[in-house]
């Protein structure tokens, strides 16, 4: 599904450095996925105006994006998710599969995961947090709060607000790693309660 491109090119477009990359499925083939991709950054709006003068800045929000291709089993989504963190020079990835949050007993915090996990957030000091370019965000929602979904998770070197931390002997100069990635997917059914930790990130050094 080359998520790696897809991401690369949204982070030559925007020029901005990512915090973070969440993608999110339920688990029924040939569903739309949604990417999220967290940027940190600021903007200033115009005509809004502080008490000095000075623009106020607001956060730059969050783009949502819906892909929509062909896959008939989750290992095939996490396997192009696995290579994308792996050359964007990520530490780990993390899975988490979750049930259902429309059924009896679910507490309010899986609700709040659900929705964060398709896009759905509060504004921020009244304006949008999330850009949404996912016409069936809505629908997967809804979906995944019946059926469950999947959700993985990583932080990005190249490109990302992480390269000056980074302390990994893994990654090239430009925190990118050079593919194939030598972890594959193990078995994720989805619709239940469970988490999932890929480790991609090494140090050999003695760090003084």
């Amino acid at each position: 599904m080359e998520l790696f491109d897809t991401l690369s090119a949204q982070i030559r477009h925007m020029r901005l450095p990512l915090f973070a990359v969440s993608l999110s499925a339920v688990p029924f083939p040939d569903t739309p996925l949604l990417l999220m991709l967290h940027w940190h950054g600021f903007r200033r709006p115009e005509p809004d105006r502080g008490q000095n003068g000075e623009p106020l800045l607001r956060q730059v929000p969050a783009s949502a994006l819906q892909l929509t291709r062909r896959w008939d089993a989750l290992s095939l989504i996490e396997e192009d998710i696995l290579d994308a963190a792996w050359q964007l020079g990520a530490w780990n990835l993390l899975r988490d599969e979750r049930r259902g949050c429309n059924t009896i007993g679910a507490a309010a915090g899986e609700e709040l995961a659900c929705r964060q996990a398709f896009g759905d957030l509060p504004p921020i000091a009244g304006e949008e947090s999330v850009l949404m370019e996912a016409p069936d965000g809505p629908d997967l929602m809804q979906l995944a709060s019946r059926r469950g979904y999947v959700s993985w998770q990583f932080r990005p070197v190249h490109g990302g607000l992480w390269r000056d931390l980074a302390e990994d002997d893994t990654l090239g100069e430009e925190g990118l790693r050079k593919p194939p990635c030598p972890l594959r997917p193990r078995v994720c059914h989805g619709g239940k309660a469970s988490r999932t930790e890929y480790r991609f990130g090494r140090v050999e050094r003695i760090i003084l």
